[in-house]
């Protein structure tokens, strides 16, 4: 799901009539091996990706898949190192109930500037801002070592990985269209958010609290389902931009994966945590 600015570019089955002025589009000029065109049975010309093109996308999604894993590590590691040496509980003793909130506005500020400027800044510095915003969320996570033992922390992991991955292949290898369910799943997630800001003001009994779980990871696994082919699309539009602007579309289709992944462990690891109270 892209929770910033969604470049925009011609689809790829866009087509042209016979005897107009050729529009390369996304695939660029044929005659420079992004795209050969190719005449129907209808007399309609389309434009079709080569074995280059091809290559090009594999490349790119491999960008952001590793930029993804990359964060995921870096978030890991600073959750870990943060809950041994107790940064967290020091941080929070001394800014108090600030503390509790103050990391995840910065975090939210982060993801909101990244995803609305990526598309403008250097692919260098788009990098640096989603490292450090997957360090904050290493530090703000932390907190999950003393709400869940190691073990249940590990299962909803490799629970959450195997999921993950499997939604991704079939995002990447399904011939239905998920992208049409943007609108949905933005409105499940206001949907989802807004039920959970009110949980914090009542006491949701153990059986509320597994259906709003469940229905998280179902709605994050549209959503990596959705963000796999969205990343497909959008690095098959910008094929022929050149290489910063694939390091930004990297950068931003990073963040989508990422976040989809993270919510979707932290449903698991409640839906776990629950069910063995």
């Amino acid at each position: 799901m892209t929770y910033g600015q969604q470049p925009g570019a011609r689809r790829p089955d866009d087509r042209q009539p016979y005897g107009a002025a050729p529009q390369y589009g996304i695939y660029g000029n044929p005659n420079q091996g992004a795209g050969t065109m190719r005449q129907g049975v209808d007399g309609i010309y389309t434009i079709q990706p080569t074995a280059v093109t091809e290559r090009a996308e594999h490349v790119s999604m491999t960008r952001a898949y590793g930029e993804m894993t990359i964060a995921l590590v870096l978030t890991g590691l600073v959750a870990i190192v943060t809950n041994m040496t107790g940064l967290y509980e020091s941080f929070f003793k001394a800014a108090g109930v600030i503390g509790v909130w103050l990391p995840m506005i910065v975090e939210v500020g982060i993801a909101i500037y990244l995803g609305m400027r990526v598309m403008n800044m250097k692919a260098s510095t788009a990098r640096v801002w989603f490292y450090v915003y997957a360090a904050l969320m290493g530090f703000s996570l932390s907190v999950i070592f003393s709400a869940y033992s190691i073990a249940t922390i590990g299962y909803a992991f490799l629970i959450s990985a195997v999921f993950y991955f499997a939604l991704t292949m079939f995002g990447l290898t399904t011939k239905a269209n998920m992208l049409k369910a943007g609108p949905v799943l933005v409105i499940g997630l206001i949907v989802l958010i807004v039920t959970q800001v009110v949980l914090m003001f009542v006491a949701p009994t153990n059986t509320t609290l597994k259906v709003v779980a469940a229905i998280g990871i179902v709605l994050f696994a549209a959503m990596t389902i959705y963000d796999a082919q969205f990343t497909k699309r959008v690095f098959a539009q910008y094929a022929s931009q050149g290489p910063e602007m694939i390091k930004r579309v990297s950068i931003l289709c990073a963040l989508n994966l990422y976040l989809d992944f993270v919510n979707m462990f932290l449903y698991v690891l409640q839906l776990l945590g629950l069910s063995r109270d």
